[in-house]
């Protein structure tokens, strides 16, 4: 009988409430409760951190209040330049403080990825205010990525008192993320999906329900709490005929080219600046100094831009003008993240999206004069594709159209235009930014699947504690009175320190060898186990994952290999077999197919 490494005993909190527990595990109704109330937190998260950057706009900035900061004008340059630069201080110096000695923060994409739904709460809120002090002094990113950072670990906080499942565990993050973004632009049905894209990385009917009970709470607390906080105005939109849809593809195409670039940009900020000597934590003073400049004269390229975007969307403008907001926008975005201010590009995107929609058409008029007055349509097709190349998610944006203008025949023009920049991104580059950016980082991750219980269904995990061991220089009459015919399947050679020198076939011991028995005619010496060991140079170590382990058992054609707790030291802490490690692959798989089938 194989015996497998105890589970580590749960160390969650004692004092968790067994009855709503056992509630939430047992009832859809549990869950779908819980959902909605990380719907309302999620919607409570997003107005304080909104308030909280709008607050500091009108500090730094000397704004009046309500007012937008990307369309604010008569800002001294003094303050253009010094608020971004401080807060690049503040927010590098806090970066250096609290990440010095410990891994960067893990986001809902890569928490609900790898590590099942499991969440820092701690990091979480300092991602966040990390992000008010970005976007509220004025660095050209969006806050959408800390609504979701801070939602998200709240939810993930909530699951671990909880000690839900993983699958669980994964749904609440996803209902957090989905919600703060559903009342960041009072789209309900954009969260949901948001969800299911972006963090869930899979749709099914099982969590439809709680992924919409937390969209639409979330979206009902931030109505209830400040209306029209985030909103977008959206102007009148011409009609739409089938002699449009060859243009609009062809826009969607062009956003995926322009996404392709502002993610290349950011990247090459990044490593520009891994290369210089400007310490870590006052790159984000340096980013901010180019932020500053450029907003003297653009102040569209200040914070995550929700006046710019509003302004874009309606008023007559040169082509000369949108092509510079779009080449400033675009830098200072990528000069923000590069550097190491916190924040995202959703919003950033769809700002830039607006301006190559507009730039797209105004390009295009003078040979097909009937699209005059389309000019807010293709601003809109070209805000969506473009998020859709960098964010991802395409029937996010498509739904986020709809839900901006109530217009169904706009969304089937923007699923075109969408469908376009994704396979455009997908081929030409490969990544969405959220992916991107762990590809940097050495992950291999495209997207929130569930790929960690991969990671976690270790060698050491699955392994056996009991090996049967002999001294690789013991002689062979030893080894076939101390293991007799059909006692064990498998037997491993060690030598000084129980370091691992390679595994013997059980039978290999009682099989004549002709060659073996001239050589023992020779030698005085008896015959030792040594001359019958095989693979000496296969071996796994406890950490490697279950896949990693399966290759090499195919490499090395063995039914058992031994788990070494280093490849310096050899030294033998369990062996595998290889029927046992593809039994527990099959199982973990059946269990993910039916947590997705909500069975």
């Amino acid at each position: 009988m194989i015996t497998v490494k105890a589970t580590p005993p749960d160390t969650s909190s004692p004092d968790t409430p067994q009855g709503l527990r056992a509630l939430i595990r047992s009832s859809e109704i549990g869950i779908v409760v819980l959902a909605s109330v990380v719907g309302v937190l999620a919607g409570i998260v997003v107005v304080a951190m909104s308030l909280a950057t709008q607050f500091l706009h009108e500090l730094i900035f000397g704004i009046a209040s309500g007012q937008r900061l990307s369309i604010a004008s008569g800002i001294p340059p003094w303050r253009a330049i010094a608020g971004p630069v401080a807060g690049g201080l503040v927010v590098g110096f806090a970066s250096w403080f609290f990440f010095r000695r410990r891994s960067q923060p893990v986001d809902p994409i890569e928490a609900n990825a790898l590590h099942g739904g499991r969440m820092s709460m701690r990091d979480s809120i300092i991602v966040a205010l990390q992000t008010i002090g970005s976007s509220g002094s004025g660095a050209s990113v969006g806050l959408e990525a800390g609504y979701t950072q801070a939602a998200s670990g709240l939810a993930s906080h909530i699951g671990r008192r909880l000690r839900l499942r993983r699958a669980d565990m994964r749904l609440i993050v996803g209902c957090a993320a989905g919600g703060a973004i559903g009342a960041a632009f009072d789209a309900p049905l954009t969260g949901a999906f948001y969800a299911f894209e972006l963090i869930l990385g899979s749709y099914s009917i099982a969590v439809f329900v709680p992924v919409m009970a937390a969209t639409f709470m979330a979206t009902v607390t931030h109505d209830l709490l400040s209306p029209a906080l985030l909103s977008v105005e959206v102007p009148a939109i011409g009609s739409i005929t089938i002699s449009d849809l060859p243009l609009v593809v062809l826009l969607g195409s062009a956003c995926g080219l322009v996404g392709i670039v502002v993610m290349r940009a950011a990247a090459f900020v990044e490593a520009a600046f891994r290369r210089s000597r400007i310490p870590t934590y006052l790159r984000p003073a340096f980013g901010g100094l180019v932020v500053g400049a450029l907003a003297i004269w653009i102040p569209s390229v200040f914070s995550a831009g929700h006046g710019a975007i509003n302004l874009y969307l309606g008023m007559d403008a040169s082509l000369g003008l949108l092509a510079l907001v779009l080449v400033a926008k675009a830098l200072a975005s990528s000069v923000s993240i590069g550097s190491g201010f916190r924040g995202g590009l959703f919003f950033a995107s769809l700002l830039l999206g607006v301006l190559t929609g507009r730039l797209f058409i105004g390009l295009l008029t003078p040979f097909f004069p009937n699209l005059v007055g389309h000019e807010t349509l293709f601003a809109l097709v070209g805000m969506s594709s473009l998020a859709v190349s960098i964010v991802g998610g395409p029937m996010t944006m498509a739904l986020l159209a709809l839900e901006m203008t109530g217009n169904l025949k706009l969304t089937l023009a923007v699923m075109g235009a969408a469908g376009a920049a994704s396979l455009v991104t997908r081929r030409l580059f490969g990544y969405s930014f959220a992916t991107w950016r762990f590809h940097l980082r050495g992950e291999s991750i495209r997207g929130a699947y569930d790929v960690g219980w991969i990671r976690d269904l270790t060698a050491g995990s699955m392994m056996r504690l009991e090996v049967p061991k002999i001294e690789a220089d013991a002689p062979i009459a030893e080894a076939r009175l101390k293991y007799p015919p059909g006692s064990i399947n498998y037997l491993v050679a060690v030598g000084q320190n129980d370091a691992y020198a390679g595994m013997i076939p059980p039978g290999a011991l009682y099989e004549p060898d002709p060659a073996l028995d001239e050589q023992a005619a020779a030698e005085p010496a008896p015959r030792t186990v040594r001359h019958l060991l095989r693979n000496g140079d296969k071996m796994l170590l406890a950490n490697m994952s279950v896949r990693d382990t399966l290759k090499l058992f195919d490499e090395a054609e063995s039914e058992a290999l031994p788990v070494v707790a280093d490849r310096e030291s050899r030294r033998l802490v369990g062996i595998l077999s290889e029927a046992h490690a593809i039994k527990r692959y099959s199982e973990e798989v059946s269990r993910r197919n039916r947590e997705l089938t909500g069975e």
